[in-house]
């Protein structure tokens, strides 16, 4: 089952499995989970796999982060492909830069998490949701966001970034969860950045588990992305983000 709804001025997408199936786990509430988009905003894609979480037996909550901008018809996959061209790059880079010029802010950073917060307020509120078990996972901006909802809210009890940007160090101390993240080699940016991350992890105490996939780069779990898309290295990774999250909290279908 699924609704569109408002979570203060922020429009998402709400999924949740069907109260008519039978009772939930943590005493017939559901866990809760926050997916966050990528950079193309909450698109069909964020949402279906919004709707296989839910499939899972999780209410989710995708929120539009980008409500503010004006990205339709003008920041697309479609976009993308224009980058890689070279008689159209220049032109597509151009519309890049001027469309996510203000995602680069420190002032919509913040609102942004303050948006993911109320997601989870929203989460916590919701009489099928077991508000003691909240969880986030995201992609690309999403993946960077998943990292600084989990050291901002204490609320959520488990982290699955996929191929974000890493954490500050100042605010790895905040971390009160597991996270498991993901990265291709091939992204080499965000591999160069992973033994640091690592450390810095490791001197605070983390639970940190990164995940390395050698054949693949940047985005491959986007189904809709087919130059970037890895189909076996997507699967495996959604079958260890289902069994990090069962574990950690504690939801078995």
């Amino acid at each position: 089952m699924h609704k569109d709804i408002l979570i203060g001025t922020t429009p998402a997408y709400h999924t949740y499995p069907d109260p008519s199936e039978g009772p939930a786990g943590g005493g017939g509430k559901h866990p809760g989970l926050v997916v966050i988009h990528e950079i193309w905003g909450l698109v069909p894609h964020i949402k279906d796999v919004a709707d296989r979480f839910a499939a899972q037996g999780y209410s989710v909550v995708a929120p539009n982060l980008f409500h503010t901008l004006a990205l339709e018809g003008r920041a697309d996959q479609s976009l993308l492909a224009q980058m890689q061209q070279q008689e159209t790059r220049d032109e597509a880079q151009k519309t890049m830069r001027e469309v996510f010029a203000p995602v680069r802010s420190p002032e919509f950073g913040a609102q942004a998490l303050a948006m993911l917060v109320q997601c989870v307020d929203y989460l916590a509120q919701d009489s099928g949701v077991d508000a003691e078990h909240i969880g986030v996972t995201g992609f690309c901006f999403g993946g960077t966001y998943s990292f600084a909802l989990a050291a901002a809210d204490p609320r959520i009890k488990a982290a699955v970034p996929f191929y974000g940007q890493p954490l500050q160090e100042e605010k790895i101390k905040n971390l009160h969860c597991p996270i498991l993240a993901f990265y291709g080699a091939h992204d080499t940016a965000l591999a160069d950045s992973l033994p640091a991350l690592k450390d810095a992890m490791q001197k605070e105490g983390k639970g940190f588990t990164a995940v390395m996939y050698p054949d693949t780069g940047h985005a491959f779990f986007n189904d809709t992305n087919e130059r970037m898309y890895n189909a076996q290295d997507a699967a495996d990774a959604w079958n260890k983000t289902l069994a990090f999250f069962a574990k950690n909290l504690k939801w078995e279908k």
